[in-house]
């Protein structure tokens, strides 16, 4: 197939690095909009809503996978790199979602999952069938041990071995998600190359960057040696909790597979890569992933998505962290998406959503780093609850109710209150609606200036209008208990953020020489008393 290549927003040396502090929104497919009636969300619901996106002034939209998928994990566990699966659209749908968002000035990053594909996947159908095909090494095969049991004491991470037994075989094949995500052997140069083919699919199709699920997961050790247990204590839900998982992941030969990506993307020019990274050596990753400049561009890890409660020491470490020494990579940050329960949820604690919803936002805004909006966020959706019967999450369902699950961040984008199910879709969607979203709906907002939407759409311009917030140094500022306060600065522009993350009042004035520039739930002064979940941003003149 012929595919004219579509020139990506502001082309050109000038822009190779239009990501760096970009503001990212993510799309999960399923959940945006519905334009067939068969309750699941599609590409032409994205192109029909992208109006919307661009309206919040973001730089660019992360789409999770559309590709096609069983849907056993809902399109993590890939049959086809190349190809959008049917209840999503067709190529021609994305090359119109593409062409729009381009003309919007948005830029689409995509989803590649390059652990493992699904068992339905050619691939694995070539290789499963014996050990001497010529795809027969292509995904993770051991032999039982003598007793028969698995070759290793490694868990995945939806419970249960990560091994299971192929009769077909007479071995074990190794899965680090669910039975049916058979691991790919990305120790083999021609699986790599095979991946490295997808990703150029897509590239000259005009994606503009990749975001790289679970990579850490990308490799085992081949030796197959058994995973150390980790120290007693901690949330321990799963046997996967119980181990120090540096066997079938966190692999080091992962970042040498990286430079290719690499080498490939910016053969491309002004392509974005951003690693997901999760895990007990997640730090210790992300750095590794990204360090220099021929390995992948930015990384984000969970610290704030799993994170119970917001609070100055948490934005401390990942600021210490990422603080831009020589070499370092750079960092990218998210506070709620499709794998975690929502933020304002976990970090409210029974306070006014809005108000900290407000406040969490403009905290955003202001993180060195780039930054990613999920879908729902500029409306203050809280997590949705969804009935044991609705139910759809292979985790959630394994693990109920110990956790929360993944399902009630998916539910469906309130569009239109008066309309059945939100505007989302004309029937049953494939999660319910929360009755509380149906009144946050995107028209309501709209109509009222001090929404949460319009909020959201005065923070990002906040931001893009403040070189500082994009790419600027940060410097944290020691201030009272329960203030987190730091300094944004680049080129004469000098920033001062200050937040009250705590459940008192507290004093607090502005250094002389400060003129506020940007308030949530504060007094418009720059003196006073800083109420709970207040947050200001103030110029100065430059040090």
């Amino acid at each position: 197939m012929t595919v004219q290549f579509l020139e990506s927003p502001q082309a050109g040396a000038d822009a190779a690095e239009w990501w760096r502090g970009a503001v990212v929104y993510q799309v999960y497919p399923r959940s945006f909009a519905d334009t067939n009636g068969d309750g699941v969300g599609d590409l032409k619901g994205i192109t029909d809503h992208l109006d919307h996106i661009a309206s919040l002034g973001v730089d660019a939209v992360w789409l999770s996978p559309f590709f096609t998928s069983p849907m056993k994990d809902f399109g993590y566990d890939v049959a086809d790199y190349c190809d959008v699966d049917p209840i999503f659209g067709t190529l021609a749908d994305f090359d119109a979602l593409i062409a729009k968002a381009h003309r919007l000035g948005l830029r689409i990053i995509t989803d590649l999952v390059f652990a493992h594909t699904s068992d339905q996947h050619a691939w694995f159908r070539e290789s499963r069938q014996s050990r001497t095909n010529p795809k027969a090494d292509w995904y993770v095969w051991a032999d039982a041990k003598a007793d028969g049991s698995p070759p290793s004491n490694w868990q995945s991470v939806f419970g249960g071995p990560a091994w299971t037994w192929d009769a077909r075989r007479g071995q074990y094949y190794m899965h680090n998600f669910l039975p049916e995500q058979p691991q790919l052997n990305l120790h083999l140069p021609a699986v790599q190359d095979a991946l490295l083919d997808a990703a150029r699919f897509w590239l000259d199709r005009g994606v503009d960057g990749f975001r790289f699920d679970a990579i850490n997961f990308s490799m085992h050790d081949p030796l197959l040696r058994d995973n150390p247990p980790l120290p007693p204590g901690g949330k321990r839900t799963r046997p996967f909790d119980f181990q120090d998982k540096v066997h079938n992941q966190s692999q080091p030969q992962i970042a040498d597979f990286l430079k290719r990506v690499r080498a490939l993307t910016d053969s491309y020019g002004g392509r974005f890569t951003v690693a997901e990274v999760g895990g007990d050596h997640a730090e210790r990753e992300m750095q590794a992933f990204t360090a220099g400049d021929d390995h992948l561009n930015s990384a984000y890890g969970f610290l704030y998505l799993y994170a119970p409660a917001l609070n100055d020491q948490l934005v401390r470490e990942g600021a210490e962290a990422w603080h831009g020494r020589d070499g370092q990579g750079w960092p990218s940050w998210t506070f709620s998406n499709h794998d975690a329960p929502r933020a304002i949820s976990r970090w409210a604690g029974g306070r006014d959503l809005k108000a900290f919803a407000e406040m969490a936002m403009l905290l955003l805004m202001c993180l060195r780093g780039n930054v990613f909006i999920y879908q729902g966020e500029e409306l203050a959706l809280p997590q949705a609850e969804v009935p044991f019967d609705r139910l759809v999450d292979p985790e959630a369902i394994a693990n109920w109710p110990q956790t929360l699950g993944r399902d009630g961040a998916r539910t469906p984008m309130p569009w239109t209150a008066d309309q059945p199910h939100a505007g989302f879709s004309t029937a049953e969607p494939w999660l319910p609606v929360d009755a509380r979203h149906v009144a946050l709906a995107v028209d309501r907002q709209e109509a009222d200036p001090s929404s949460m939407l319009n909020v959201t759409r005065r923070l990002v311009a906040l931001r893009k209008a403040h070189p500082a917030l994009i790419r600027g140094d940060m410097r944290l500022v020691d201030a009272a208990p329960g203030l987190l306060c730091f300094e944004r600065e680049l080129a004469g522009d000098r920033l001062m953020c200050v937040f009250n993350l705590g459940e008192r009042t507290v004093d607090w004035a502005a250094p002389a020489g400060w003129r506020l520039l940007e308030t949530v739930n504060a007094p418009t002064g720059s003196g006073g008393a800083l109420p709970p979940m207040a947050g200001m941003v103030l110029a100065g003149a430059a040090g």
